[in-house]
């Protein structure tokens, strides 16, 4: 239980960052991910960079560019791609945000796990989730819908 709530008080404090910014911590961990890339992103790479399925990720990113910080557009070399890139606003709060260290570092720990721990891990996690009666409950990005915070 200790390491649970190691973790769980370490990813809290990103979260903690992002409501001053009025933020969720996976809005912030979202333009992190955005800021952090070479050029514009689509749903599915930013899915794939935050380790969080493509539908729970779009509830994130529409949320930012409602609030003007991400820009979608149409990719000008296949318009079947979704481009994603921050506006100038996303970028001012982004910097003004301590990053979302704990939870990228989080997805580098899970990265880092051979595939057969990461298997025995995944494993672990849903005979937990069965046994506490959450297994089928949604899984959102941490620190988004159902959480407190700016939603």
């Amino acid at each position: 239980m200790d390491d649970f709530r190691r973790i769980v008080q370490t990813l809290r404090s990103t979260h903690r960052a992002a409501t001053k910014a009025k933020i969720t911590g996976a809005q912030l961990f979202v333009l992190n991910t955005l800021s952090a890339a070479k050029g514009p992103l689509s749903m599915g790479e930013v899915a794939e960079r935050t380790r969080t399925d493509p539908s729970t990720v779009s509830v994130v990113v529409d949320k930012l560019v409602l609030r003007g910080l991400v820009r979608r557009a149409r990719s000008a070399a296949d318009a079947r791609r979704n481009e994603l890139t921050l506006t100038l606003r996303g970028v001012r709060l982004e910097h003004s945000v301590p990053p979302t260290v704990a939870q990228a570092s989080l997805a580098r720990a899970l990265d880092g796990l051979a595939p057969r721990d990461a298997a025995t891990l995944s494993r672990i996690l849903l005979r937990i989730c069965t046994e506490m009666g959450c297994a089928e409950t949604e899984a959102p990005m941490m620190f988004e819908s159902g959480d407190s915070g700016p939603g």
